[in-house]
């Protein structure tokens, strides 16, 4: 009888054991940026998919601290944005910015909706938005040639927000005074210094030198225009722009909106919700 007792024991504690591995192995964690704005519209779109509930947090961005309902107990991991796609194989989801998917060569289940826009855009120091090195580098930006190169290149996955262009020339610019100069430009590789090349090209018809200075974090490309190191960058969205110039105390602004980029929910194992919500 002893010995019985024994053996049921046993396999409880070896079944207890088990289940206990199957549900710790069966955890799922999401990966969202670890950026105080697309954090925000991270859990927007996890929230959108019917996955999070957010408090109402007024016109403060939410963080998972916001999180008001959980109900498929889902482990948030906060990453700095450039580095998710390198963890997306150890979560079961990540929500990526489609400019770091696209470099990694990945595809989203599901996106924001095209409600949602994130302009990125060109940025200059304040004071600078009037001078013919940033007139001359907004009109090639926003020319019919780079609208077209969005358009053909990304099929959507990239969303040209250019409203009216032109041949890439402005009327007002001296371009002659120009001439045998360099309008410095920090950059993330993708896409935003593959759509610069197009501009370098406008630029270089005029014998002005677009010098694209390829930065891979969210931080440096302000702080060297600031310190006026580099006349301009392409990276962010106007709420990263408000967000880091009232942490850091910066004067940077806009001066074009170019493309959007739709956030999407990437997966290296799921195709889709179903797993999770069964």
């Amino acid at each position: 009888m002893k010995k019985a007792l024994s053996l049921f024991f046993v396999l409880i504690l070896a079944l207890t054991l088990l289940f206990t591995s199957c549900a710790k192995s069966g955890e799922v964690k999401i990966a969202v940026p670890n950026d105080s704005t697309n954090e925000a519209r991270a859990l927007q779109l996890l929230e959108v998919q019917g996955i999070i509930k957010l408090k109402d947090t007024g016109d403060v961005l939410a963080t998972v601290k916001d999180i008001a309902e959980n109900p498929y107990n889902v482990k948030f991991l906060e990453v700095e944005a450039a580095q998710i796609p390198s963890v997306l194989k150890d979560v079961t989801y990540a929500v990526i910015n489609s400019n770091y998917a696209i470099g990694a060569g990945l595809t989203p289940f599901t996106t924001e909706g095209t409600d949602v826009s994130y302009p990125n855009i060109i940025c200059v120091k304040d004071g600078q938005q009037n001078t013919d090195k940033t007139k001359a580098l907004v009109a090639a930006i926003g020319s019919q040639k780079v609208k077209d190169y969005i358009q053909n290149t990304y099929k959507g996955a990239i969303v040209c927000d250019l409203g009216t262009v032109g041949d890439g020339y402005d009327a007002a610019v001296n371009y002659d005074a120009l001439k045998g100069t360099k309008i410095s430009i920090a950059a993330s590789p993708t896409p935003h210094a593959d759509i610069l090349k197009i501009a370098k090209d406008v630029l270089a018809a005029k014998e002005i030198t677009l010098d694209i200075k390829e930065y891979t974090d969210y931080v440096q490309p302000n702080n060297v225009v600031e310190s006026g190191e580099v006349d301009a960058n392409y990276f962010q969205h106007i709420p990263y722009l408000n967000d880091f110039n009232k942490e850091n105390g910066t004067h940077i602004v806009s001066v074009l909106e170019v493309h959007h980029e739709p956030m999407g929910v990437y997966s290296a194992t799921e195709k889709n919700w179903d797993n999770l919500k069964k």
